[in-house]
């Protein structure tokens, strides 16, 4: 009897959850505006808590060798931020002259893909019917998908533009949590309920432990793949070799499929110059991949995730459903930390059982 009251309460709780939800979605047009001016706000915070975490151990490091703490988060904060100052002055004059260049030749681009698209349709053209309908509706879909994220991208790029005082606040942000990082704990812990300090902390501790190495990891791994794609592009002479680089390098922080959609625009590009070109291109992409997966991945990253490959999968499909490319880079420190809250949940309520 307590038994069927037990489910019976779970399933009252779960459709109370639902009901909850539902009218929570259907009265979105009130909050949204809300919590969009809220993520305008708090964002500069998050991306400088980012940065934080991402510096902080080294930061650790240092302290321990004996280096004041206000020394170390000096010279981290001097070399971290001036580094990308610097990257920053010397790259994007030189990032907005291709793109720039990259625009004028858009249309030359446009030709070779509709070619393509031509030329895939006449080989299906003696497909049965419904084969060809099914290749002509995928091409269709490609097509509106790859004007909808060519949007995002040009949004996104103005976005960061208008936002150059919010950027701005980011290093000083950044630079007051690190040195002020046990005040920033301190803080956190006392506006916690005490009675979730404990698994909270410990929450917190497994989520760093299997995230924050293949966090810091990728993204080192990343920055070395798109430096040395810039650098062989430059080399060989392929046109936009900055522009392509850092296409590379960021779509590479998203496992198995980051590789794919980083080389078609360098492979499209290619096929426009000459045949030479693209078998040059084609080889870059394959060392980068070997370098990438044999060398750089298992000596940096490692295995710090302990999940199955199918699991990753799956995450960067819903990932890719849900968000498009953002989502399928946040799907996989996603997915780590829902393994790691559902294993503190089953440790929780096994103890009360």
């Amino acid at each position: 009897m307590d038994i069927q009251i037990k489910w019976y309460y779970r399933l009252g709780f779960s459709l109370l959850v639902f009901i909850v939800l539902f009218i929570f979605v259907k009265l979105s047009p009130i909050w949204l505006p809300v919590v969009s001016i809220l993520l305008k706000v708090i964002s500069p915070f998050i991306i400088g808590a980012f940065i934080t975490y991402l510096l902080h151990p080294v930061i650790e490091w240092l302290h321990e060798k004996g280096l004041h703490r206000g020394l170390a988060v000096a010279l981290i904060y001097i070399l971290f931020f001036g580094g990308i100052g610097y990257g920053f002055y010397k790259g994007i004059p030189v990032f907005i002259e291709q793109l720039e260049e990259l625009t004028e030749s858009a249309p030359e681009l446009s030709n070779q893909y509709r070619d393509w698209i031509q030329y895939i349709q006449e080989k299906t053209k003696e497909w049965p019917e419904n084969m060809q309908e099914k290749v002509d509706n995928g091409i269709e879909s490609f097509e509106v998908k790859m004007d909808e994220l060519l949007t995002k991208v040009i949004k996104g790029a103005m976005g960061i533009v208008n936002s150059v005082l919010i950027i701005m606040l980011i290093p000083f942000i950044s630079f007051y949590m690190l040195k002020d990082i046990n005040a920033v704990k301190k803080a956190t812990a006392f506006i916690t309920p005490a009675k979730w300090r404990n698994s909270g902390s410990l929450f917190l501790k497994d989520v760093n432990l299997s995230l924050g190495s293949y966090i810091r990891g990728q993204l080192l791994v990343c920055f070395i793949i798109g430096f040395i794609s810039t650098l062989l592009f430059w080399f060989f002479h392929m046109k936009y070799p900055l522009v392509l680089g850092i296409i590379i390098g960021i779509t590479n922080v998203i496992p198995y499929f980051g590789p794919i959609i980083g080389a078609v625009p360098a492979v499209i590009i290619a096929s426009t110059i000459s045949v030479k070109m693209l078998l040059i291109t084609a080889i870059i992409i394959i060392v980068l991949q070997f370098l990438e997966g044999n060398i750089l991945s298992p000596f940096i990253v490692g295995k710090s995730m302990h999940m199955h490959p199918l699991f990753i999968m799956f995450a960067l499909l819903l990932g890719g459903e849900v968000g498009g490319i953002i989502g399928m880079i946040i799907a996989v420190p996603v997915l780590s930390i829902l393994r790691v809250a559902l294993i503190h949940l089953r440790k929780h309520f096994g103890k009360k059982t």
